[in-house]
């Protein structure tokens, strides 16, 4: 490009400026330009609205026309067959409450549309509610003159006028009904007792011989609902959150909470007592007077940012019997994963109650919470209640600590023996050295496994406690020093922006018990390896040893803080021990025994003497002259 098409470009830039700035409208002009594209915009905008109102308006007369509603009727008569005039009206919502509970029940199904715990409140101080919404269904489904109806598409008609109802003194009925002739009628009777968490629930078939259909023995009852987040720790009471039933004069069992899957689905072929949609406090619980001949039960994980952590759903058999009346017994549990109060409501409710298998089942229920109990009976301080259970279970322990210091203490005074063989056999020969030392051992009178032998006895009761915390109700919201809920992870620092990695493991902020328990199990396997013939140990199993509670710490940084806390008063009171057996036991005394010991002949167990008979009469069957008969 040449100078002169430079200059030409740049003159004509110029006079496009100068033109622009000569032609731009003054400030009145622009106003006014601004104000009729307003009035245009206005009057559009009014057009519009009445043509909308035009429309809406003939849509209303085109289907309050006698042509159109006569259309509607034929195709709800030819989709819900008897039932059709039951599809039509408004729903409503009827309540039913107690001091423990509100039931809110919709029309519409007849079905409980929302629950509401009254004593306790979520993490964020909103009311308790275990579902809510139109995304609830409670529905039975069957077959009606070759139509399949389900309930769910039914309106109900209230049999009182109440549309409250509060069970004070005496237990509060609500029957609702869907008539479809002269007795002839399907009908619901809730019922609620003052001072209970169970909602009794009678569905009623009367006169429907020939409605439904007769070649079915069983009615499928769907129920589904969304569950939302009631705890401030999402990832641990996800962990909580899944789906129990007990099989009828059986176990029960669960679906996996932990389970990679976006979805988990569970056949139930055999009869079903209950089931129920459980979370790490509270339930919902489903509960057959007889039994559901079979089923289906299905959990579907909901990521975060949802407000819901899962997806819950199952169809479930009703047995049902086409030649007669049918009363369907029935009942809800709606309320707390207390361990006594759902044993109190009978059929195994406490199984929701998660306190591991086995053994570890049994210390916490005839152990951990009798204890628990009792202490709270005279105590209300939570973090108290767990120092006092601490000592008594480290105190009964004790037996078991002093055996395991004890042989540590023996290990300690025989290394410098253990170091002598070490020196005089190479590591070459590594089986004559670990034979030469196990035969000090035994001279010595030291069993080299007396130490881990009463550890591992104490490993059932750390199980339990790892169980028992996390799913104790009455930790729920207890606060102690700086952590707000015993149940949850305690904070005392935390952080919005997601690290990748660290948030997913870690989590977003800093338990304080977590740090402290941390701390102490590396300063107490520091203190045991001096305490004991480490030198003996691999390098590598060190290294693990100091490594793995670091992992721990990541574990358990979004656990139970009353958990956390339980490991850390563990490990102060198995220092306070190992202090007191350090000033009760004299190494030197120690030591002078054990040499005693070393003098004194081997005694053999009656197995290694039998051993060695057996052995010498072998060997002498193998001496005798060839052609000589033993006598």
């Amino acid at each position: 490009m040449d100078r002169n098409t430079v200059i030409g470009l740049i003159l004509i830039g110029l006079i496009f400026i100068v033109f622009s700035i000569i032609n731009k409208p003054s400030k009145e002009e622009m106003e006014a330009a601004r104000h009729r594209a307003d009035s245009i915009a206005a009057l559009q905008q009014a057009q519009q609205e009445e043509k909308a109102k035009t429309f809406q308006t003939d849509s209303l007369l085109k289907a309050s026309s006698p042509e159109v509603l006569k259309e509607q009727a034929i195709e709800k008569q030819e989709k819900f067959g008897p039932f059709a005039s039951a599809t039509e009206g408004t729903p409503e919502f009827i309540t039913l409450e107690n001091d423990l509970i509100r039931l809110v029940i919709s029309t519409r199904g007849a079905r409980p549309y929302s629950v509401t715990i009254k004593k306790y409140r979520r993490y964020d101080s909103l009311p308790l509610v275990l579902f809510d919404g139109d995304s609830t269904v409670f529905s039975f489904g069957f077959f009606a003159q070759n139509r399949k109806v389900s309930t769910q598409d039914l309106i109900f008609t209230p049999l009182v006028n109440q549309r409250t109802f509060i069970a004070t003194k005496d237990s509060v009925v609500l029957p609702l009904r869907v008539s479809i002739g002269e007795n002839k009628y399907l009908e619901y009777v809730y019922s609620l007792k003052p001072g209970s968490y169970r909602v009794n629930l009678d569905v009623k078939t009367v006169g429907l011989q020939d409605i439904i259909a007769q070649n079915i023995n069983s009615l499928d009852l769907e129920w589904q609902a969304y569950i939302p987040q009631l705890e401030k720790g999402r990832q641990n009471e996800d962990n909580y959150t899944t789906i129990f039933y007990k099989y009828t004069g059986g176990d029960v069992e669960s679906l996996n909470p932990r389970s990679k899957k976006g979805e988990s689905t569970a056949e139930l072929n055999v009869k079903v007592k209950w089931v129920a949609f459980k979370q790490q406090f509270f339930a919902s619980v489903l509960i057959a007077d007889e039994s559901f001949s079979n089923g289906q039960v299905t959990s579907v994980h909901i990521p975060e940012p949802s407000p819901y952590l899962r997806k819950f759903s199952t169809v479930l058999g009703v047995p049902y019997n086409p030649n007669a009346d049918n009363t369907i017994g029935l009942s809800f549990y709606f309320g707390p994963n207390h361990f006594n109060t759902l044993k109190k409501e009978g059929d195994d409710l406490q199984e929701l109650v998660i306190l591991g298998k086995w053994i570890v089942k049994w210390i916490n229920q005839f152990v951990i919470i009798p204890i628990f109990n009792f202490l709270n009976r005279f105590i209300h301080n939570y973090g108290i209640i767990i120092l006092i259970l601490t000592i008594i279970i480290k105190s009964a322990l004790l037996p078991l600590t002093y055996r395991s210091y004890l042989s540590m203490a023996k290990m300690r005074v025989l290394k410098p023996m253990i170091d002598e063989i070490n020196a005089k056999i190479p590591k070459e020969k590594a089986m004559e050295r670990q034979q030469a030392t196990m035969n000090l051992y035994k001279k010595a009178g030291v069993n080299p496994m007396g130490g881990c032998l009463p550890m591992l006895l104490q490993f059932p009761i750390l199980f339990a406690m790892f169980r028992f915390f996390p799913t104790s109700f009455e930790l729920r919201q207890q606060g102690f020093l700086w952590a707000t809920d015993l149940s949850t992870y305690d904070s005392i620092y935390s952080w919005s922006t997601h690290i990748p990695i660290l948030s997913n493991i870690y989590g977003n902020h800093i338990s304080l018990f977590t740090i402290l328990m941390t701390v102490t199990t590396l300063m107490s396997i520091k203190m045991n390896n001096q305490a004991s013939a480490s030198s003996t140990q691999m390098p590598g199993m060190q290294t693990m040893m100091y490594i793995m509670p670091v992992m721990f710490m990541f574990f358990l940084n979004n656990f139970s803080a009353a958990l956390t806390y339980y490991y850390f008063l563990t490990n102060v009171i198995t220092f306070g021990q190992n202090y007191l057996f350090k000033k009760m036991i004299n190494e030197e005394e120690l030591l002078a025994k054990l040499n005693e010991n070393r003098k004194k002949p081997v005694k053999k167990s009656r197995f290694q003497m039998a051993l060695e008979e057996a052995a010498k009469r072998q060997q002498a069957g193998k001496q005798l002259p060839t052609g000589r008969k033993k006598k």
